[in-house]
């Protein structure tokens, strides 16, 4: 079985000390490609380093750079050229997204405004050096959606424009995501037995356009619940997906490892180059 663990914050200060062992377990549990998640500059700089250090012909790593909309009120000038910089010689350092960008109206940490601005200009980079766009999205599924129609309406979005990562929004939302070439990413929440919304869009889209993740060490899945969480339970992630799906898991595993591929540019013949 290969799996694509698609977002993963090695860089939390919970995996201090510990990444060789960690990749070690993914890839006993068939983990076969990892992305390292960002979500401001300095954990930017950390993927790119994990990255440059950790990946190996036996399970090859990848990076996402780009600032959350938690931190959207310290980015400024410096922050964009970082991003310009580092994507400009993305093959090179093993990006293969810019992330995770969005929105998020749940904790507000950055004023609503500034946040939609912040996402406009990293919606502008993406496009400008054609990376693919990790989006989060927390109680904003409107402004976010209003955002992204106005891009994919002007021709300001790629082909295949990114994955809404942790997917929580409705079998209407997920379904205009996908018609506008998003793919879903789906973690631990998958597993509980009080998601509901889940199963109903896993059902209600096309398995091509599914992804694994754990968001790990957060999001932790049925049975590790309450233990901090790690790449390797990804495969928990897939095989409830699979269930869901009336699918075999291996099944499942490799049109998801696939789809990653896809996404991210990874190249069938070479796991070391992006297409």
């Amino acid at each position: 079985m290969r799996l694509f663990e698609t977002h993963a914050h090695l860089s939390d200060e919970r995996f201090d000390g510990e990444i060789p062992s960690i990749l070690s377990r993914a890839s006993q549990a068939g983990v076969a490609y990892l992305t390292v998640a960002s979500a401001d500059g300095a954990e930017s700089r950390s993927s790119i380093d994990i990255v440059r250090q950790y990946s190996s012909a036996t399970l090859p790593l990848y990076c996402m750079v780009g600032y959350h909309p938690h931190v959207a009120s310290s980015f400024g000038e410096e922050d964009e050229a970082f991003l310009r910089d580092v994507l400009s010689r993305r093959k090179d350092l093993r990006i293969c997204a810019l992330g995770e960008i969005g929105l998020d109206y749940f904790y507000d940490n950055s004023p609503r405004e500034i946040q939609r601005e912040v996402f406009r200009k990293q919606l502008d980079i993406a496009f400008a050096y054609d990376v693919p766009i990790v989006l989060h999205e927390r109680d904003a599924a409107q402004d976010s959606l209003t955002i992204l129609r106005e891009y994919y309406a002007s021709g300001r979005l790629r082909g295949v424009p990114g994955v809404c990562h942790c997917f929580s929004g409705s079998v209407e939302t997920g379904r205009e995501l996908v018609r506008m070439g998003f793919y879903l990413g789906f973690d631990g929440p998958i597993t509980f037995k009080n998601n509901k919304r889940a199963p109903e869009v896993l059902l209600s889209v096309p398995k091509e356009r599914l992804l694994i993740e754990t968001d790990c060490p957060y999001l932790t899945p049925e049975p590790h619940r309450g233990q901090r969480n790690e790449p390797a339970y990804v495969r928990n992630v897939l095989e409830k997906m699979a269930a869901i799906l009336s699918l075999d898991p291996e099944v499942l595993a490799e049109v998801t490892t696939e789809n990653g591929k896809r996404l991210f540019g990874i190249e069938e013949s070479s796991s070391e180059s992006f297409a």
